[in-house]
């Protein structure tokens, strides 16, 4: 990349909507030299496509960071909040400084370092935004595969702590364990039963 050329990194999150985890964010900064085919948004890709996309990002990115905000974070600051905080921390991981961020969504981070704008459906039609997305998504889900071994009453290898009839019975069953989000409707239910 010359010193004329903008760097911009693609920002998304996985991992809003569950009761347990953390939330994610991926940030990437693609090389224009070393395009990688295939990247859309990780939602659309089986499970086996983001896993073999994953590591070709890793290689051939200018860049790359995923960065996380526990259950305790989202709790204390709310989930909107918390993904932001997310995105900031894997932005600031990246090591380069972008000159512009893309992030998939309506809405942005305030502590950017750099001009940003929202895209929505960005993970569709941005190859930086969906190379990030890809990121979150296969870094989380294994992190819930490992929480799965620890806390395996819940099922996490399977939901990756999304809200399942099976995680609804495990919850009722065991209550919550100290990766559920307490704030989440489903598992503060949980707490006042236990």
């Amino acid at each position: 990349m010359t010193n004329t050329t903008l760097i911009i990194a693609g920002v998304d999150e996985a991992g809003r909507g569950p009761w347990a985890g953390p939330v994610t964010a991926g940030a990437v900064i693609l090389d224009p030299a070393q395009p990688i085919e295939g990247l859309t948004d990780s939602k659309k890709l089986t499970e086996a496509r983001r896993d073999a996309l994953a590591p070709l990002i890793r290689e051939r990115a200018a860049a790359w960071s995923v960065a996380h905000a526990t259950p305790e974070e989202i709790d204390r600051l709310n989930i909107r909040q918390a993904t932001f905080l997310a995105m900031e921390r894997a932005v600031a991981g990246l090591g380069l400084v972008p000159g512009h961020i893309l992030v998939d969504g309506n809405a942005l981070p305030a502590g950017f370092p750099c001009s940003a704008e929202a895209i929505v459906k960005g993970d569709l039609t941005e190859p930086a935004i969906s190379a990030a997305s890809i990121l979150a998504k296969t870094v989380r889900d294994a992190l819930m595969k490992e929480l799965d071994a620890a806390f395996p009453a819940y099922g996490f290898a399977r939901h990756k702590g999304y809200g399942t009839a099976a995680h609804a019975a495990a919850l009722a069953e065991h209550g919550p364990c100290p990766h559920h989000r307490q704030s989440f409707a489903p598992v503060k239910r949980a707490l006042t039963r236990a």
